[in-house]
């Protein structure tokens, strides 16, 4: 069963690493081993953590990067990786080597680390959470091989002769791709270095690079999995099984992935954010969700599609987003929201440009909002987002989070401010939290406190901000946010000279964005204003109201009441019909603030 798009319970997502999440070791050193800059642990996320967590509204926890993956880190009967096909110490989580397995580096004893982790989704489960993790469909780590389900190898059994066979779990390079021959050579600090497994057998890599010589911009320490479909024949993978198809009438690797996501499930894994979601045929996932669901309790499992439609290797021929809604998502990725939020701080947008956000149809219910992610740069970064600090983290989120309906997503430390400054290894200083190497979360470790996760080592702006996002996401719950239309209300005033303005701008709305949020059921509605200027405090504001609006509230003429709910003791009423024509006059906004204003009719108001 999917999940309902009008459920009162909205489901709020954090996201957290295990590997950064609860390591509060100090002093780490650049390109650190686990052993000079700390891991954490799934024992770290104790019910202390879980319980805050809670408080703040989260109803899903996304644990990444717990599967097992290639890893310089050594363990008994577990040898570490070849440098070759490791990025950073820790290795990227998505290069996965056991779809059976979790990480060793994330148990206090490695020997029980499935032990300790189905403790932890015990936790979460105490605490109200559903737990997702990744289910990485597209690509594995060179060095694949499973332990724990050795017959569901990838690769056994493949014909190595063909470059594309339908039951292959892999794609095969032939004897001569891009100019080049075998051996496969891979990135190394020297150059290119033969990578020895694939001396003679070449495999083609995760972002479908068909070279003997794969750069260090492609997926180099990965491999790409095959599901029946020769993607170098182009997107239409309409001859693939359908729906219903037996087990025995699909390819391999459809069987496998089965297998997969039927193990988690046993587990008490409640749902799976599905990596690269587009690349990966909808027929598969037709066919795989529908059978996860039936294996889920109530019919229920939780999917969650990492997907770009501008991908060139989408296999879908019309928009692959709305593709994967279609084919069983509960949810997909809203990127392009977000770079249109960055591209406001850091040009060419205006806020004006939001109103693309005014979606209509399945996206629009359905699309996961985010300012931040693991692939992200931090929104408090000095290097991007206009070097504004934590308070840009106000403006950004109550805009994405407040003019949708579907779920919505924090990333641990972006509640705190994290700014992620400073080379931890592989990737260098580049204003993400580095998911390639072993180290800290320093901001967030403030508010961990040595595991008492009280927030005990937080400044006082900190503690504001987090408490906001707790605020926030709360009041996101309600049916105006969860179930309401959305009505921009910059149209009505661009040339509205009190909307907003800086220095000689002839036109309104390039900071300054404001709309409507009104459930048609419970007529509870909302007016949102946001100041997203870094500097400049906003005065003398008057916001505009359009009759479509006032309409849909229910009240073209007569009082109405605006009462803030989060950030003040503010309130005004007003007469409904002055709203069109005078507009609203609001007290100023500082930087980056944020006006949350119930609108009451007095018919309405307890008062």
């Amino acid at each position: 069963m999917k999940a309902d798009a009008n459920d009162r319970r909205r489901v709020l997502i954090y996201q957290l690493m295990v590997r950064h999440f609860g390591n509060i070791r100090e002093g780490g050193v650049l390109n650190g081993t686990i052993e000079e800059n700390g891991c954490g642990k799934f024992g770290d996320i104790n019910d202390a953590a879980l319980s805050s967590l809670r408080e703040m509204g989260f109803t899903h926890l996304w644990l990444t990067g717990v599967l097992e993956h290639a890893s310089l880190t050594a363990y008994p009967k577990r040898p570490a990786d070849d440098p070759l096909i490791v990025k950073g110490h820790a290795g990227s989580p998505y290069a996965i080597r056991d779809h059976f397995d979790v990480s060793p580096d994330y148990a206090k004893e490695p020997a029980k680390r499935l032990e300790e982790f189905r403790a932890l989704v015990g936790r979460c489960r105490e605490h109200g959470f559903e737990t997702l993790i990744d289910f990485v469909p597209n690509h594995v780590a060179r060095s694949y091989q499973s332990d724990v389900r050795p017959e569901l190898s990838f690769g056994v059994g493949d014909d190595l002769n063909c470059s594309f066979e339908r039951n292959n779990n892999f794609y095969y390079l032939g004897g001569q791709e891009g100019g080049q021959g075998p051996p496969l050579r891979l990135p190394a600090a020297e150059g290119e270095m033969i990578y020895e497994p694939e001396r003679v057998t070449g495999r083609v890599t995760g972002n479908n690079a068909r070279s003997w010589a794969p750069t260090s911009d492609d997926w180099y320490e990965t491999v790409k999995l095959n599901y029946g479909h020769d993607y170098t024949t182009g997107g239409d993978t309409s001859h693939l099984p359908g729906i219903d198809a037996a087990p025995d009438e699909v390819p391999d690797t459809w069987r496998k992935m089965d297998e997969v996501l039927s193990y988690w499930q046993e587990f008490g894994i409640g749902g799976f954010r599905a990596d690269m979601a587009h690349m990966v045929p909808m027929e598969f996932w037709r066919w795989a969700i529908a059978r996860a669901r039936a294996r889920g309790p109530e019919g229920k499992a939780f999917f969650l599609a990492e997907a770009y439609d501008g991908d060139p290797a989408k296999l879908w021929h019309g928009n692959v987003l709305e593709a994967l809604l279609e084919s069983g998502f509960d949810s997909v990725y809203d990127g392009e929201s977000s770079e249109l939020m960055q591209q406001i701080y850091e040009g060419p947008k205006w806020a004006n440009d939001l109103d693309e956000l005014a979606w209509r149809g399945p996206l629009f219910q359905n699309a996961l909002r985010y300012a931040e992610n693991h692939d992200e740069v931090r929104i408090a970064s000095p290097y991007r987002w206009g070097g504004h600090g934590m308070k840009v983290g106000r403006a950004v989120s109550a805009i994405l989070f407040g003019s949708a309906r579907g779920p919505l997503m924090v990333y641990s430390g972006q509640e705190v401010g994290e700014p992620a400054v400073g080379a931890s290894g592989f990737s260098g200083d580049d204003g993400r939290t580095s998911i390639f190497d072993y180290g800290t979360v320093p901001e967030l470790t403030k508010w961990v406190n040595g595991h008492c996760y009280d927030g005990g080592d937080l400044s006082a702006e900190q503690g504001e901000l987090r408490a906001w996002y707790g605020q926030v996401l709360t009041l996101f719950t309600e049916p105006a946010f969860t179930r309401g239309d959305f009505l921009p209300l910059n149209p009505s005033n661009r040339d509205n000279p009190a909307f907003g303005r800086i220095g000689e701008e002839s036109a309104s709305g390039h900071w300054l964005y404001a709309f409507l949020r009104i459930d048609p059921e419970t007529r509870q509605a909302f007016l949102v204003v946001v100041n997203l200027h870094g500097t400049e405090v906003m005065r003398d504001l008057r916001v505009l109201l359009s009759r479509e609006g006032l309409s849909r509230i229910g009240r073209l003429e007569g009082p109405l009441r605006f009462a803030e709910r989060v950030a003040a003791d503010w309130s005004v009423t007003v007469k409904a019909e002055s709203l069109v024509r005078q507009g609203l006059a609001l007290p100023d906004l500082k930087p980056c603030a944020v006006a949350l204003l119930e609108i009451v009719t007095p018919r309405d108001d307890p008062r």
